[in-house]
């Protein structure tokens, strides 16, 4: 049982409320999800000629970020800025092309995790309940068109930072689950025959993945959900968010539950309704219950 929070603001006047409305949400949660908590966000934060990187590392106090941009900036010949808030940081750079930062990163500083990489998306995630991790990182300051959160209670892999949600792949594409899958596995091997390498054994990177490798494909994110319906085995909820998308999905049995409150201002979408009871003019909301298998999106 885990909890999934997405909020996507219609009115741009509206993006700096986004982390305000999303915080009650995220901790209406807690009960559903008390091991571990994440968001991602969307937001214009750097320009078209840059991407941006979320990092963490395990040691949170000392460690060295400034020497690790510098470094980067010396050996890639490109303008680095990093900021850092307790164990993560956000890295922007002149450099678009992403692998190479992922390859300088993996081969230079191997005790730093890349949680999200892009343009547009950045990763807050680690263990903790909802609310220590929203304060730990200023959650409810963030700012932006729309993010995806979830709370965790960890069923088949361990309580760690890498395993919370939610999972990335790619640029800017990001998957938060509630259920399970029974073929995790055996899509992981079809997925790693394709050059895709995984970074933990949690079966929502399985579906984060897949799903990813549709969109590089050439599919477009619905149909993408399309083919994850015979590809996925198994129990989910399913809220996804892309530079301008943001999508809900259940499967086939509606197994696990979810809720959408929609208005002219926000579209709102939690597990349960008393994590949506506090956002404005929510009486005036049209409040309903997503369909099995029928895909949801919504663009900013």
């Amino acid at each position: 049982m885990c909890g999934i929070v997405g909020l996507l603001i219609k009115k741009e006047e509206l993006y700096p409320q986004l982390g305000g409305w999303m915080l009650p949400m995220l901790q209406g949660m807690t009960e559903r999800g008390p091991d571990s908590a994440g968001v991602a966000v969307f937001i214009d934060n750097v320009s078209e000629a840059q991407s941006q990187i979320s990092l963490y590392v395990g040691q949170a106090a000392g460690y060295g970020w400034a020497a690790l941009a510098k470094r980067m900036e010396d050996d890639l010949q490109t303008r680095v800025t990093i900021q850092s808030c307790a164990n993560h940081a956000i890295l922007q750079s002149d450099i678009q092309a992403t692998q190479k930062i992922q390859s300088w990163v993996r081969d230079n500083a191997p005790e730093v995790q890349m949680l999200a990489l892009g343009h547009r998306m950045i990763v807050y995630k680690d263990v903790g309940r909802p609310a220590e991790v929203a304060d730990r990182y200023a959650l409810g300051t963030v700012q932006g068109s729309h993010l995806v959160a979830h709370t965790r209670m960890a069923t088949e892999s361990a309580v760690t930072p890498d395993r919370a949600h939610p999972f990335t792949a790619g640029k800017d594409f990001c998957l938060v689950h509630n259920g399970s899958l029974s073929n995790p596995y055996s899509l992981r091997r079809t997925l790693e025959a394709e050059g895709i390498v995984f970074a933990t054994d949690n079966d929502t990177e399985a579906a984060c993945r897949f799903l990813e490798w549709r969109l590089r494909e050439g599919d477009t994110l619905e149909a993408a959900i399309e083919k994850s319906f015979s590809a996925l085995d198994g129990f989910f909820t399913f809220l996804m968010g892309t530079t301008d998308e943001m999508a809900l999905v259940r499967d086939p049995f509606a197994c696990k539950p979810a809720v959408v409150a929609e208005t002219s201002d926000y579209v709102a979408i939690a597990s349960e309704f008393r994590a949506l009871a506090h956002l404005p003019d929510i009486d005036h909301a049209h409040v309903f219950e997503p369909a099995p298998e029928e895909i949801y999106l919504w663009k900013v």
